[in-house]
């Protein structure tokens, strides 16, 4: 098959597809940069309505610049005091920093004057909402962080959700979105041609772990070999032990010291073929290589082989019974600020949080007790006698102000730069937790009759940039429906990571590689590659790839999920002692939160980390 051209794939169709900060193009703004490091910092762009913007979001063009000049050593020059005094300063946005700000109320009282920065455009860190409005009612997807593990919740976390009033009984009920599961439509994958030789989608796809012991039809389908997929076939249905002399606790140690790929190939004797068609199976959860997971990981998230060792696999392990809102967390932030800030949006609650609008205007107020700053990239705090002084700059200006406390919830890679007098110790810490880059790119389709005719909800594409896309509809929560009119708009959400260089061998190595990757590409790019995707998955069905695309965002996230230790790359850490725990030690009036502080990348993990935080302030 010929590749087909830009202009074949609709790449010329009007729909956003630049790169902007406050109306300058991002080539003159990496120029400016170069001659003036504040030139475009904290000018990410404004709009009345940041969840409408489509393009480029996630850490956006004009949001991280002025980090990265710090990262490499800039200097900043002399800031502005500005008249303002507060009891607290957030750093963040984002749900654990929102988190922080109402605990902080509940702690020193209502009254207490609050400050939160934030050098994004919009609140709520990787919990961020997508809204449509091209081509008929508005359509909502989430732009990062997705649901809500509730089993997992501490009783601190558990509080915070159901302060805000959110029930998770009726999240549950009034939801039947499945990640690629539907009682009409089932999952798929799709092969590519650049990949495994042709383009083939193959429908009722049960390779997942949770699906071991269903049909496994499929199989005949896959662009494989004979003998490939003889041996896939093996890892299914064969019930044996490759480790005969080992006991279970010794098994299951065995399986933390190798990598998932090296204990199919030499000790299943699976073909290096078949691991190449999971290779992406993990990037939406873990956000890594498969290579980069140990055998154990690997098999405990869902990847099959227990029936290899001896094990028996508990399906009910793998039910994931979700509670969630159709803009993802984004909901729990908003409603956050709705209580922080009333006037931003009078009316909402959890009942109707999905579609209540927000004045982003009333965020910034002298008038009320809390305030929320966009745009506005903090590059110094500091503690003093009398509390702190935070540096930020929003505008190209460098402005300060002063606060009794302040609680840094942002990357704990960054803190080192925005508070150098920490230790030594605390400072190498901070720099051990590394974001893992995640990409969760939207994608609204004139109609779903293509979705319908292939009888999908959903497909794996391994092999692409993105290794999942699914539907997002039946999320019908937080006041917010969708109708199965086949004949309307739906959003198609791509997620996962971007692999990085085969020869990046340590998982330091393999993140930055897919960090630099994600930021080298234009937001051209990501069309491109959703467009060929889009091409060949639907095409088939009567999908038009130059007509059928009505919008595209790009929510990508360099710095994504928190930092998790992993059983090939870090030691076992005695209690105390694991970086996180020696990294978010409080220093004077400053205190860290975030999910890096509790080194899961979960939301329950960001409030309890703001919990933490707070109560750490001095009195």
């Amino acid at each position: 098959m010929v590749k087909k051209t830009d202009s074949q794939l609709g790449m010329h169709r009007p729909i956003t597809r630049r790169d902007f900060v406050q109306g300058v193009s991002m080539l003159a703004a990496g120029a400016s940069l170069g001659g003036s490091t504040l030139a475009f910092a904290g000018q990410a762009t404004d709009s009345d309505y940041p969840p409408t913007l489509t393009g480029m979001r996630g850490s956006a063009p004009g949001s991280f610049e002025l980090a990265h000049a710090l990262r490499d050593g800039a200097r900043m020059g002399a800031a502005k005091t500005l008249e303002e005094r507060y009891d607290l300063i957030v750093v963040g946005a984002g749900i654990s920093g929102l988190a922080a700000a109402l605990y902080y109320r509940q702690r020193f009282g209502d009254k207490a004057r609050i400050l939160v920065l934030d050098n994004n455009d919009d609140f709520g860190g990787h919990a961020r909402r997508n809204e449509f409005h091209q081509g008929g009612p508005m359509r909502l997807a989430l732009g990062g962080t997705q649901n809500m593990e509730h089993w997992s919740y501490s009783e601190v976390a558990r509080g915070m959700i159901e302060s805000l009033g959110i029930d998770m009984q009726a999240l549950l009920r009034e939801r039947t979105f499945a990640y690629g599961d539907h009682p009409q439509n089932g999952d798929a994958a799709w092969f590519d041609e650049a990949t495994f030789g042709e383009n083939k989608l193959v429908t009722n796809y049960t390779l997942e772990g949770w699906a071991l012991g269903d049909s496994l039809d499929c199989i005949d389908e896959l662009p494989l070999g004979d003998e490939a997929r003889a041996d896939l076939r093996r890892l299914y249905t064969e019930r044996t032990n490759v480790l005969p002399d080992l006991d279970d606790e010794a098994r299951y140690a065995f399986l933390q010291s190798i990598s998932y790929p090296e204990f199919l190939q030499k000790h299943c004797g699976i073909s290096p073929e078949v691991t190449r068609i999971f290779d992406t199976t993990m990037h939406s959860s873990w956000g890594v290589e498969l290579r980069a997971l140990s055998a154990a990981e690997a098999m405990d998230t869902g990847a099959p082989g227990r029936n290899m060792v001896g094990w028996d696999f508990n399906r009910e392990a793998f039910q994931y019974p979700v509670a969630m809102f159709p803009d993802g967390n984004a909901s729990i932030a908003r409603l956050m600020v709705q209580r922080l800030i009333p006037e931003v949006s009078p009316q909402a609650t959890a009942e109707n949080v999905a579609m209540a609008r927000f004045d982003y205007a009333k965020l910034d107020r002298a008038e009320t007790p809390v305030r929320l700053r966009l745009n506005a990239m903090v590059t110094n705090v500091q503690n003093q006698d009398d509390g702190v002084a935070v540096t930020y700059v929003k505008r190209g200006e460098a402005l300060r102000v002063q606060a009794r406390h302040c609680v840094m919830a942002t990357y704990h890679s960054m803190i080192p730069y925005l508070v150098p007098a920490l230790s030594e110790a605390q400072q190498e810490a901070l720099k051990y937790q590394v974001k893992i880059p995640m990409l969760m790119t939207n994608v609204l389709i004139r109609s779903s009759k293509p979705l319908e005719k292939l009888g999908i909800e959903g497909a794996r594409c391994p092999g692409r940039m993105h290794g999942d896309m699914y539907v997002w509809r039946g999320i019908d929560t937080g006041g917010y429906t969708q109708g199965a009119a086949e004949d309307e708009p739906v959003v198609l959400g791509f997620s996962g990571t971007l692999s990085p260089p085969d020869d990046a061998y340590d998982l330091k190595a393999q993140l930055r590689g897919s960090r630099q990757r994600m930021l080298e590409l234009e937001f051209a790019d990501y069309e491109r590659e959703v467009r060929t995707v889009l091409d060949g998955l639907l095409g088939p069905a009567g999908f038009d790839v130059t007509e059928d695309i009505l919008a595209i965002t790009v929510n990508r996230w360099p710095h994504g999920y928190a930092y998790e230790y992993m059983d090939l790359w870090d030691d076992d850490f005695a209690p105390g002692q694991a970086p996180h725990e020696i990294a978010r030690q409080p220093f004077g009036n400053i205190t860290i939160a975030n999910t890096d502080a509790g080194a899961e990348a979960y939301t329950h993990t960001a409030i309890d980390q703001a919990y933490r935080a707070v109560g750490e302030l001095p009195a």
